[in-house]
């Protein structure tokens, strides 16, 4: 095997070690609500849905990347579900009741893998150089990765439920990227000479997600609370 076989696997193990983080927050925080026998079979469904994904897509990659304006989209999907899933963060924190059920879970996680798995496959794509078993071994390798960091994090995340706003960050900053990398939306930005707002954008947009899911998710709750003292 020659060093560009070496030099592929090794970028194509950093590019997992990297994109899988975010498809782990999504899992973690989706099913952090969830009784713990069931935490475990929400993960593992949601993950298998995210590889059968990324495998579809790494055969449709060409024609799905011809198709205007789609990771833009995608990306103010991934804005929503940032933003709903530390919403209902806040209110399991206040009223201690799960928000979310088994196959909910299932349904945002498997969202959110529609959303990043494109971006996913483009980059392993790209590090396989055409190698199909380079591909398939980064889609396979994601598996555990996304199992091993999802468990993890959930851990962590009913620990310290504070730490939903950095894992709602992580995910719009995600999408913020996503926007930038569209081709219409760089296009745009490249020929309006506003290059600068490549970092900007996923920096103001983060602060607006978390902001938003703290102002609302409390203000939910103050709205709850009035009939839960006649109740």
């Amino acid at each position: 095997m020659d060093s560009q076989f070496w030099i592929s696997l090794v970028n194509i193990i950093i590019i997992d070690l990297v994109l899988s983080g975010d498809n782990a927050v999504v899992i973690a925080m989706a099913v952090q609500h969830l009784p713990a026998e069931m935490r475990t079979k929400a993960a593992i469904i949601g993950a298998a849905g995210a590889v059968g994904l990324r495998v579809i897509f790494a055969a449709l990659v060409a024609l799905l990347t011809g198709i205007p304006l789609l990771q833009a989209a995608g990306a103010l999907a991934l804005f929503w579900i940032a933003y709903k899933l530390l919403v209902e963060q806040e209110e399991d924190v206040h009223s201690h009741k799960e928000v979310h059920g088994f196959w909910e879970a299932v349904k945002i996680i498997i969202l959110a893998d529609v959303v990043m798995s494109l971006d996913n496959v483009l980059a392993i794509g790209g590090a396989a150089h055409g190698n199909i078993g380079l591909l398939l071994f980064g889609l396979a390798l994601s598996i555990p990765l996304v199992l091993f960091g999802s468990s993890m994090l959930t851990t962590l995340l009913k620990k310290w439920p504070v730490l939903s706003y950095v894992g709602s960050g992580v995910l719009a900053w995600t999408a913020g990227k996503m926007l930038m990398h569209d081709k219409i939306v760089h296009a745009w930005v490249e020929r309006s000479g506003l290059t600068a707002v490549d970092d900007f954008v996923p920096f103001v947009a983060t602060v607006a997600v978390v902001g938003a899911g703290y102002f609302f998710g409390h203000k939910k709750q103050e709205q709850r609370e009035p009939g839960d003292v006649h109740a």
